[in-house]
């Protein structure tokens, strides 16, 4: 616990001490018992605070080298992605920073490719563990939407892509190198079982179920997963939505729909 102005604040996660003269001050700060300016400061980088803050200890090689690769797959999902896409809007509209990153959170926290899109996963993930025949019971018979359910119901197996034929390389890239940094691990295990997985999904798998495995193999929860999705997808929407207010509306991207090509057979997809 830690004291501030006379308050208890009940946390583990940190603790003040006050300046002799200045109770409102923090002479020095801890985190998960660490002196983040005498100690971390200028010592550590950013992803290992990061994973302190999260999981209460330093990371280990293999586990900061599993988060950089999910900070790197994450930080920018492009200019078709909702969240980037709501920020770029709000940018070549002239709002506030602010605005556009509260634009990209909205958009892109949905389970259509979103934060909670990411908690279904670990959440499955959780539940079936490497255990194939599991997985494909639960693809394909998924579970029914209770009644007292804030998201609506996904419209596709979570972690898998709603549209397209075959799995984007990009996708295929990143769980091949999460598989590579943590042998053994469940980005091993789901890059051995990916067709079998797609073929009971009847869907490629998408970026969200590639870096799954990968928070997986992190120990990360399924609450932890989706603020993290969240979060590490930011830097993208923030770059893009200062590039756009610069190039002003006249450049902003529409994109076409080609009705004829649709993979699915039912809805329109995006053309470049």
């Amino acid at each position: 616990m830690s004291e501030l102005i006379g308050q208890v604040i009940r946390t583990e996660l940190w603790e003040e001490e006050a300046q002799p003269d200045n109770p409102y001050s923090a002479e020095a700060c801890y985190c998960r018992g660490y002196d983040v300016y005498g100690d971390v400061l200028g010592k550590a980088g950013y992803l290992e605070y990061l994973y302190l803050l999260f999981k209460g200890e330093r990371p280990d090689a293999q586990a900061l080298a599993l988060l950089n690769a999910l900070a790197v797959a994450l930080a920018n999902p492009g200019p078709r992605d909702p969240s980037v896409h709501a920020a770029m809007a709000a940018g070549v509209g002239g709002s506030t920073a602010a605005s556009a990153l509260m634009a990209a959170l909205a958009a892109g926290a949905g389970s259509f490719g979103g934060g909670r899109e990411m908690f279904l996963v670990l959440e499955a993930w959780h539940e079936r563990g490497n255990d194939l025949q599991a997985w494909i019971s639960g693809l394909s018979d998924p579970a029914q939407p209770t009644r007292m359910q804030v998201w609506p119901h996904p419209e596709h197996p979570p972690g898998f892509e709603p549209y397209g034929r075959e799995c984007a390389k990009p996708a295929i890239q990143t769980l091949t190198t999460l598989a590579n940094i943590a042998p053994g691990g469940h980005a091993s295990w789901l890059l051995g079982e990916r067709i079998a997985l797609e073929r009971a999904a009847e869907r490629p798998l998408a970026m969200i179920g590639a870096a799954a495995a990968g928070f997986m193999d992190l120990r990360f929860s399924p609450g932890e997963g989706e603020m993290l999705t969240l979060l590490l997808r930011l830097p993208g929407a923030a770059a893009h939505a200062l590039e756009q207010g610069r190039q002003g509306f006249r450049n902003f991207p529409f994109f076409a729909l080609d009705i004829e090509n649709d993979p699915k057979g039912s809805t329109a997809k995006d053309v470049a």
